[in-house]
């Protein structure tokens, strides 16, 4: 009796120490799962979000609220003026100081009815994205491109008249190449420029 009592426990103690080697080998020897960062879309997604959310709040709550009672307008020369930025140069300057910033994420505003030239489209995948939202205006056009030698991920975002005064301001603008805006069309596109790993 005590002899099968001792190979019944040795048979298990082997069995037991064969399986649990094996789990031990098993999981050791499985490598680990490579980290995955955010996708890029994603990363457009969450910025194009606080930045819109920023100008909807700047543009009704500020710029609306203190023309409306006359306290201060926002122009256009409002640097030598004294007076509020537009919605859009609240947007560009944003975009002009993320850019300073080590993570190389840029945004602005494009048009190809843009008053400043400067914001108009400079590169093919600028003027095809363009030409995409004004047809499928829903979501964002996006891809990979190169700038420079860097590989970037960029958007392209519908950007719409929020008010009619952001459509009358280009409406009576002398340098429009638009004059027929209503609230809700489509200005052109606020464009997200997110670097790539190497």
């Amino acid at each position: 009796m005590k002899i099968r009592g001792f190979w019944l426990g040795l048979s298990v103690g082997i069995i037991s120490t064969c399986l649990l080697g094996q789990w031990v080998f098993f999981a050791s020897s499985k490598e680990p799962e490579p980290l995955k960062g955010i996708p890029p879309e994603t990363v457009a997604e969450y910025i194009h979000s606080v930045v819109q959310a920023d100008r909807t709040f700047y543009t009704n709550e500020i710029v609306e609220r203190m023309q409306e009672r006359g306290i201060v307008f926002a122009s256009e020369h409002w640097r030598d003026a004294g007076d509020l930025p537009l919605p859009a140069q609240f947007v560009l300057e944003t975009g002009r100081l993320v850019a300073k910033q080590p993570a190389g994420i840029r945004f602005r505003l494009i048009s190809s009815w843009a008053i400043n030239k400067k914001n108009r489209p400079a590169t093919e995948f600028e003027r095809t994205a363009l030409e995409k939202i004004l047809v499928n205006d829903d979501r964002p056009y996006s891809g990979v491109t190169t700038d420079g030698k860097t590989r970037v991920f960029q958007a392209l975002y519908p950007d719409k008249a929020l008010s009619q005064m952001c459509a009358d301001c280009h409406n009576v603008h002398p340098e429009s190449l638009r004059r027929d805006f209503k609230k809700g069309d489509i200005l052109g596109g606020m464009l997200f420029t997110i670097p790539l790993p190497r």
